[in-house]
């Protein structure tokens, strides 16, 4: 048997809200269905599973507000023998020790309480009295959110600190949609807040020319219809890809004090929504795959994002991240880092300028590509191998 967990849907992600389950207890599931739908701070996101096997008992209920890594559903091998059922919210007697047996009905006239088992051991591990406690689960069953809430008034700070309770963080999650640019806000000062805190950044960049770029993608559009057509955006970030893969000490992760590069990009592209803020889900494995496939997981990766439709692998995989700010006619960004990522590149607008070219000066079109980076894991020379790569393969761009 298998445990399938919460998993974190983002740097500035600690917990989230289950909205519902797409699945059972018997049903077969495979790798990456979505089998879950969680509301975080940003988006309520689809919950793929990353193993195969038998949904065995669902440990948490719609509602419930879950820590990242907490349990949410057992998953058997094929053979395992099926459990009898997912744990039904059980009657405590108001005034015993929670945990304990329940025997007969005693203290305040008798009256039972229906606990959830989560809410039932987290009440254990906090010494909560579940007396007065306002159950919000089916038939006013006692949830862990109702739990945790309950364990946050009672060591809440006092009027003037600035601490939310886990209440308070439950009204957010729950505000509407014209609220929910506000609660980004906070979430996304949260992770940078955290990234320029802990993240010693140094920054790196370089104006390349896009003459031939330009020139190739230009002709290779010319005979296509307009929702055929790749943008520049996914030329640069297909070359990312592939400089990455020489200078690899910039594709990957910073965790418990060590970097772990990654196999592959999965490239974090941002994306800023309607509403205010913005997301960086991946485009998966982009050194593999060719220009038109990425125009179109690009055109969809930002319709998604911007209807609140993402799936959990876009938002937990991410390598890098790229921000390309050239079309709200920036000339140069820098970026800071998505823990617990270590770089980050930015684009600004394809500007002609003067350059010179075979010993003469040229009216040139160019852009400014920027590298933020974590110089506990590189240093500016490995920086500026990458952004050699990156120009070198922006002068390539047939081989992408």
């Amino acid at each position: 048997m298998r445990e399938f967990t919460l998993p974190s849907l983002g740097a500035d992600m600690d917990s989230g809200k289950l909205i519902e389950w797409l699945v059972k207890p018997g049903d077969v599931v495979h790798k990456g269905q979505v089998v879950a739908v969680v509301d975080t701070s940003k988006a309520a996101i689809d919950v793929e599973i990353w193993f195969d096997g038998i949904v065995g008992a669902l440990l948490t209920e719609p509602g419930e507000r879950i820590d990242v890594g907490t349990v949410m559903a057992t998953i058997l091998a094929p053979g395992e023998e099926m459990p009898a059922g997912p744990e039904e919210p059980v009657e405590e007697p108001v005034g015993e020790p929670v945990g304990e047996p329940t025997g007969e009905p005693s203290g305040a006239g008798g009256v039972r309480l229906r606990v959830s088992p989560a809410a039932r051991r987290r009440a254990a591990e906090l010494g909560l009295d579940l007396t007065g406690v306002l159950g919000t689960g089916p038939g006013g069953a006692i949830t862990l959110a109702d739990v945790d809430a309950a364990g946050a008034a009672r060591a809440a700070p006092e009027p003037g600190t600035a601490a939310p309770t886990a209440s308070e963080v439950e009204r957010l999650e729950a505000a509407s949609p014209a609220e929910r640019p506000a609660l980004m806000r906070q979430a996304i000062a949260a992770a940078m807040s955290r990234s320029k805190r802990e993240i010693p950044h140094y920054y790196l960049a370089e104006t390349i020319p896009l003459a031939r770029a330009v020139a190739w993608l230009t002709e290779r559009n010319a005979a296509r219809p307009i929702t055929e057509r790749v943008l520049m955006a996914v030329v640069q970030l297909k070359a990312v890809a592939r400089a990455l893969a020489e200078v690899p000490g910039l594709n990957g992760f910073f965790l418990d004090g060590t970097f772990r590069p990654a196999p592959v990009a999965h490239v974090g592209v941002a994306i800023a929504l309607k509403q205010a803020g913005l997301v960086a889900p991946a485009l998966h494995d982009v050194a593999a795959k060719d220009l038109d496939t990425l125009m179109r997981e690009l055109t969809d990766l930002v319709a998604r994002a911007r209807s609140w439709t993402l799936r959990s692998s876009e938002l937990s995989d991410a390598t890098i991240t790229v921000t390309n700010l050239g079309e709200e006619g920036v000339e140069t960004v820098f970026g800071i880092i998505t823990p617990p990522q270590v770089a980050v590149v930015g684009f600004g607008r394809l500007a002609v300028r003067p350059f010179v070219v075979d010993g003469a000066v040229a009216a040139v079109p160019t852009v400014t590509a920027s590298l933020a980076a974590d110089h506990r894991v590189t240093d500016g020379h490995t920086g500026a191998l990458f952004l050699a790569a990156l120009h070198d393969w922006l002068q390539r761009p047939d081989e992408l």
